[in-house]
């Protein structure tokens, strides 16, 4: 465990085991680029994913958005909820990591600092 203080980790399904570990993989792709070029700042599943990286075509987190779809909730609410799909797996990463993060909630979202 590397979150400090521990928190709640939950598995996200209704991907296939591959879909699952692509995302995984990407999501820890992109923690470890924030460590090393924004070391000692805080970030979120928002941070890296959202704003000007909000387009998720292409990448394997558009699977996130894509089962929310199928299961007929409008596009906003398929948004909402693959962000919080993106958020769940990204807690996972940072929990399996061999570093130490401290975590927090702040402004509703859970935000990780790398302690170094």
């Amino acid at each position: 465990m590397t979150l400090i203080p521990k928190s709640e980790i939950r598995n996200v399904t209704g991907l296939t085991s591959q879909e699952i570990q692509r995302t995984y993989d990407y999501l820890q792709g992109a923690v470890y680029c924030w460590c090393k070029n924004r070391m000692g700042e805080w970030f979120s599943a928002r941070d890296l994913f959202g704003g000007e990286n909000f387009d998720w075509n292409g990448t394997p987190i558009i699977k996130l958005y894509e089962k929310h779809k199928l299961k007929g909730k409008s596009d906003d609410d398929a948004i909402k909820d693959a962000g919080k799909d993106v958020g769940w797996i990204l807690k996972k990463v940072i929990d399996d990591d061999d570093r130490k993060f401290e975590t927090k909630k702040e402004e509703l979202i859970r935000k990780y600092n790398w302690i170094k």
